[in-house]
């Protein structure tokens, strides 16, 4: 029996994890039978299935000042407390009618109940959620404890009270174990763990005609290693360490960053560039070329999508010092590229007893990972067998097969079988 189930968060737009993920989810519980709708302060869903609440999104202006108080101040201000209570219930009565208008059966709350960069969000899905005992999936894909600028605010009450709230018509959902570790020791909350997923039943297709400029479209020469840097420009990714690998493998090669920094600054993009400029190394920024969907930009150049880029990449550089899991790293696999990662440490503890084979370092670059990166360039059988190995590892831990079989357990756990 299908249901209608309705997905909540800040945004389902562009290419970050969290929207990335859910459209996943989507494929596969629609591949289930079930019919989604979405509810977000930015959509990219058809409008028909979609309700559009700007006060959801985190950059909305009243929302921003919010947060901007929330976690800058140690006395919360009186109009603070205000705001945010009228905020909230603007937003309640605009969930109720969501799952009204839609005869919504079940909620997926897509990491607005984890990180509060929409404080009125999380409080008004706590309080309908309360009420009325409303069938409820959170997804938490990284949580305010976690990241270091949310740990001095003026809202410890809300951050206790809704992210995540407890209450029993919830089933929380990880991506990894420490989270569900953390989750428990610090709430008392149980978990379901789920990975993100990659397609693996079904590789890329080819690359086709549109991408054959590809190279030349992001500025690189003909000779040049394309090292591609799959991720936001924040701190937690740690590019300078790309940087200094490019710098030591002493060949022609070039860093291409493929998105923006997004909504944490730009301050470490010009730290990153200036280390690059300081060793030398050529570094593309290339977020106004790379989207969710191919296009023209303004200035009548071709828009790619980051698959689009992926298959051209001779190596893909992933020195993260924090990853919630690793999209990139599942995106990297499944279109077989060999890849650098700092031991990051939920791939310690998840992904790196599995058993892949990638070029590893731990905190800093060293002279044995510049000879395994070049072994692996210098040697195109050797990179084909550890993507191929890979490739089959991730089709038996990370696939849409495994999503499917743990969503229909969550789904027996709300309805019956």
């Amino acid at each position: 029996m299908g249901r209608r189930i309705g997905f909540v968060s800040t945004r389902f737009v562009g290419t970050d994890g969290v929207s990335l993920e859910t459209e996943k989810w989507v494929t596969v519980l629609e591949r289930m039978g079930h019919t989604c709708f979405f509810f977000a302060g930015a959509v990219d869903y058809p409008p028909e299935r979609s309700r559009v609440a700007p006060e959801a999104l985190f950059t909305y202006p009243d929302i921003y000042a919010i947060y901007t108080t929330a976690f800058s101040e140690r006395a919360r201000p009186p109009t603070t407390t205000r705001r945010i209570y009228e905020a909230s219930a603007h937003l309640k009565a605009h969930l109720a009618k969501f799952v009204r208008d839609f005869d919504i059966e079940l909620l997926i709350v897509e990491n607005a109940l984890a990180i509060p960069l929409n404080i009125p969000l999380g409080i008004a899905l706590t309080e309908f959620i309360a009420e009325t005992e409303f069938p409820t999936l959170a997804h938490h894909h990284d949580f305010f404890w976690e990241r270091k600028r949310f740990l001095v605010n003026c809202v410890w009450d809300y951050l206790n009270m809704a992210f995540p709230p407890h209450l029993p018509s919830i089933r929380h959902i990880v991506i990894n174990s420490s989270a569900a570790n953390q989750l428990s020791l610090r709430t008392g909350i149980s978990s379901w763990l789920i990975p993100n997923v990659m397609d693996f039943e079904h590789p890329p297709a080819p690359p086709d005609a549109y991408t054959r400029d590809v190279r030349a479209a992001l500025g690189l020469a003909p000779a040049e290693l394309f090292c591609l840097q799959p991720t936001r420009v924040v701190q937690r990714k740690g590019i300078e360490h790309a940087i200094e690998l490019i710098h030591r493998l002493e060949r022609p090669a070039r860093l291409v960053i493929s998105h923006a920094s997004g909504d944490e600054g730009d301050a470490y993009e010009q730290r990153v560039r200036a280390f690059a400029d300081l060793l030398g190394v050529k570094t593309n920024f290339v977020a106004h070329l790379i989207a969710d969907r191919r296009g023209t930009a303004s200035d009548g150049r071709k828009i790619y999508t980051l698959w689009d880029v992926y298959p051209y990449a001779d190596l893909v550089t992933y020195p993260s010092d924090i990853e919630g899991f690793g999209n990139a790293f599942l995106e990297t696999l499944y279109f077989r590229r060999p890849i650098v990662v700092n031991a990051y440490s939920i791939f310690e503890t998840d992904i790196k007893p599995k058993g892949f084979r990638v070029i590893e370092f731990d905190g800093y670059i060293t002279d044995a990972t510049i000879d395994a990166v070049r072994a692996v360039l210098d040697d195109a059988s050797l990179a084909r067998a550890m993507a191929e190995h890979n490739y089959q590892l991730g089709k038996l831990h990370y696939s849409y097969t495994m999503l499917e079989r743990r969503l229909t357990m969550l789904l027996a756990d709300c309805f019956g079988e």
